[in-house]
């Protein structure tokens, strides 16, 4: 069904084929979602022919396990040379090329260029992101299986807290417990505690967890599919006041996510999350929420300005926060399978927790 949406898109703007890259470790996220492959190489989509991957021999045995099952191994030549050498010799016509701009680097697309001197390219970064936004029942049976490794782990990082000696100490046990269960994390777990909170992106320290509010944002990867989820904790004994800053943000996240409608307008959803902050909107300094899938933020966007609109089927988190420089930050973040109502896929206890 992706291949044939792809193929759909190639016809529509007069594209031979797709191609589709990943050079060292980290995994292409449009060849994972079309061919649930995760290495070295290059996805070939023709307009009317099968499509195939071309990698590396010491890759060959894992793109045995692909979702493609027509496979070529590539000679001793250089990345793109040998690509093009295979796409000769099987005579794929190469005019019109479909690329995704955001996954090449100067360098590659410099010599890609070099092998596809008179090819015309047309970028369908977007064009995939959009597909990549409504997910189909296979990729929700793995997301939903990611996010129980994930909801476990956060669950027992919480319930150990009290012993974590320090922000990087608790991070690595995040860490750890994600590779133990052959995972890895979605983005370098932000563990920020006391006046570190009142940042978004906070990035674990060896120092002492501070006594105060403490954001805990945490992902795992399973099988190219990312989760996400936030939680805040209170280390120490909170005031009444900060009690009630966090029931009060507590009480928009929930009421936001008890609102969402299936072709509701995200640029309206941001809105209301602003007007239900009131004096406490100049502390909110990010996006409300962003789609999650084989990338950690694909569409839809919950901001401002977009126009994006809520569909069955995507999985998207919604995330207020409240960052006051220098004293505190809370953010509560759910990830959200849209269903006919919305359906949360993080199932962590969000009452404030004390440590």
């Amino acid at each position: 069904m992706k291949i044939k949406e792809l193929k759909g898109i190639l016809g529509k703007n007069k594209l031979d084929a797709a191609l589709f890259y990943s050079i060292g470790m980290t995994p292409n996220p449009n060849m994972v979602y079309f061919a649930q492959y995760y290495g070295a190489g290059a996805l070939i989509v023709p307009k009317k022919q099968s499509p195939f991957l071309i990698v590396p021999e010491m890759e060959y045995e894992r793109a045995k396990k692909s979702m493609i099952k027509k496979l070529y191994s590539m000679d001793k030549k250089k990345f793109f040379e040998s690509i093009n050498s295979i796409l000769k010799k099987n005579k794929i016509k190469m005019k019109n090329i479909g690329i995704d701009k955001s996954a090449f680097t100067l360098l590659a697309y410099k010599n890609f260029k070099k092998q596809f001197k008179k090819a015309r390219t047309k970028d369908l970064a977007l064009d995939c992101l959009k597909l990549r936004q409504i997910k189909t029942k296979e990729e929700i049976k793995t997301i939903k299986k990611a996010f129980d490794y994930a909801n476990k782990i956060i669950t027992a990082a919480i319930k150990n807290f009290k012993s974590f000696k320090t922000e990087s100490k608790a991070a690595a046990f995040l860490e750890y417990e994600a590779k133990k269960l052959g995972l890895e994390t979605s983005f370098p777990p932000i563990i920020a505690s006391g006046k570190n909170a009142s940042m978004p992106h906070h990035m674990p320290k060896n120092i002492k967890l501070q006594k105060g509010f403490c954001v805990i944002d945490f992902g795992i990867k399973y099988k190219g599919y990312c989760t996400d989820i936030t939680r805040t904790i209170y280390i120490g004994k909170p005031t009444e006041k900060e009690r009630q800053i966090y029931g009060f943000l507590l009480n928009i996240q929930k009421n936001l996510i008890d609102n969402l409608k299936i072709n509701g307008n995200c640029g309206k959803i941001y809105e209301n999350c602003v007007k239900a902050l009131k004096n406490y909107s100049k502390y909110f300094t990010h996006g409300l929420g962003h789609g999650v899938g084989a990338e950690i933020h694909e569409l839809p966007n919950l901001t401002l300005s977009s126009k994006d609109k809520i569909k069955e089927n995507m999985v998207f988190t919604i995330e207020p926060g409240i960052y006051i420089p220098n004293k505190f930050g809370i953010r509560i973040e759910d990830t959200i399978l849209m269903e006919t109502n919305p359906n949360l896929l993080t199932n962590v206890a969000k009452d404030l927790l004390t440590v």
